[in-house]
């Protein structure tokens, strides 16, 4: 696959303007598995202005004809699914189910953007109810313009295409800049967009670091719009960057969850949801439900079984079945994470679970699951977004209690809630600080939901409705009528 040290640009595989590259690491193994390009200013310059050039022609065609490439771009990703999971799960590290399940939930992404981009037709020059006969208006909605979509590394293809797919939708044009530690997968997609005869310069991918791609994308005068998933100080960089221009951003940031256990909760549903929370892809999850908040009087249970089924995880080979918690992404991420445990021991709080590299894997980045107790308030463990599997856990007395402790916090993104309760449903889901609560039960994601949190944890949403709406500027025509027109 000579494309892999190649950019996407113009609809064409091209050399980058410097010749780098970059080196892509298999976490799990520490071996270096591929090159990639690496990209600078100069190749930011030449996919921005490809894009420019296929804007007026994009977003010229109906949500209908543009739709239609959406639906090839999910029906080729299912296609692939078997080959593109396993290229994820040896450039990611999480294991291999999981990232099948990404796969699906691409295709059902590009899909779903594929009905809304046919709705479009139907939502353009709907006429305004206005107060005056004197005069009449109408909406119309169009493409932002050209968009820099930036991706992060934990769930690389699923999150590009929560931006590409309305970016397209929409009629825009996009340059994607996939994270220089899992470019591998997205690059798949200028091959997609070359199979189904995507128009040139719709979408062009440039692979490099945030120096040297990220960082000019953003400040680029002819980018009008920026989508970035990321961490909060990143995305306040890029805030600022594009407030010199007065660009529109979309930021989909940093998060601290909480999951609230009340004492009605069965116990051995709360631990499946828990460790899902927080060891699925290892923690490595802007959503992960981090901190536990368990009701005083069933804690004692409650622990028991958590540390039974912690206790049960196997860490390992992503590509071994009976493994469920894969490896880290990278040394950077595996260096910080253990940094943060070693901070939690000191603390003062106790160390109830893991701890420590995963004993017998010397070669890559595996970290045992872990879990915290009796944790402070005002630790690291308690307030910082460390993103990996690193449980913190505090108990309450009162349901007024809860809230207060779950919204103690600088995010916003998820909450988690675990109560038969259904009176109480309503008050903590309603009290709760977040853009998205889940109620007894995991993190399950639909596309036709919203994405997207309060607080530090972002600007904006991506999916449903919401996620094409950040990609269209609104447009109202009024004219004046003559009387007896």
């Amino acid at each position: 696959m000579q494309y892999l040290t190649q950019l996407f640009i113009r609809g064409e595989w091209v050399e980058p303007a410097r010749q780098g590259t970059l080196d892509v690491i298999n976490p799990a193994t520490e071996d270096v598995i591929s090159e990639v390009a690496a990209a600078t200013e100069e190749d930011v310059e030449l996919a921005v202005a490809a894009a420019r050039k296929a804007l007026p022609e994009w977003r010229r065609l109906t949500g209908t004809q543009r739709g239609k490439y959406l639906r090839e771009f999910a029906s080729a990703v299912q296609q692939r699914k078997s080959r593109l999971a396993g290229l994820q799960s040896r450039n990611n590290g999480k294991t291999l189910v999981e990232s099948e399940y990404d796969m699906d939930a691409v295709s059902a992404c590009f899909n779903y953007y594929a009905d809304l981009a046919e709705q479009l037709d139907l939502r353009q020059n709907q006429p305004v109810t206005l107060p005056s006969s004197a005069f009449k208006s109408h909406t119309r909605f169009e493409p932002a313009g050209v968009v820099g979509l930036i991706v992060p590394w934990n769930y690389p293809l699923m999150t590009a295409s929560w931006k590409l797919a309305p970016a397209l939708a929409a009629g825009c044009t996009a340059v994607l800049k996939p994270s220089e530690i899992t470019p591998l997968i997205e690059l798949e997609l200028g091959a997609i967009a070359q199979e189904i005869g995507l128009p040139a310069g719709v979408l062009n991918i440039v692979t490099g670091t945030g120096p040297d791609v990220g960082a000019p994308l953003c400040a680029h005068p002819g980018i009008d719009k920026l989508s970035f998933t990321g961490s909060t100080p990143t995305g306040t960089k890029i805030m600022e960057t594009a407030a010199q221009s007065v660009k529109g951003v979309s930021l989909e940031l940093g998060g601290k969850s909480p999951i609230l256990v009340f004492d009605d909760a069965d116990i051995d549903d709360a631990v499946e949801w828990i460790c899902g929370g927080i060891f699925a892809n290892a923690g490595q999850m802007c959503s992960a439900t981090s901190r536990l908040l368990v009701q005083q009087s069933i804690y004692p249970k409650l622990m028991k079984a958590l540390l039974t089924a912690v206790a049960d995880i196997r860490v390992g080979d992503p590509f071994n079945a009976e493994v469920t918690m894969g490896a880290l992404t990278s040394r950077q991420q595996y260096d910080k994470v253990l940094t943060a445990i070693a901070e939690g021991k000191r603390s003062g709080a106790t160390l109830a679970a893991g701890g420590e590299p995963v004993p017998g894997l010397e070669r890559g980045y595996f970290v045992q699951p872990t879990v915290f107790t009796d944790v402070p308030l005002n630790s690291s463990l308690w307030r910082d977004e460390i993103f990996g599997p690193v449980l913190a856990i505090r108990t309450f007395e009162s349901e007024t209690e809860a809230v207060e402790l779950a919204n103690d916090s600088c995010y916003g993104l998820i909450a988690s809630l675990v109560t038969s309760d259904e009176a109480r449903i309503q008050r903590v889901s309603e009290a709760l600080e977040a853009g998205h609560i889940f109620v007894n039960g995991h993190q399950e994601l639909f596309v036709e939901t919203s994405w997207g949190g309060f607080k530090k944890s972002g600007i904006g949403r991506e999916l449903g409705p919401w996620g094409l709406d950040e990609f269209l500027e609104v447009k109202h025509i009024t004219r004046g009528v003559k009387p007896g027109l």
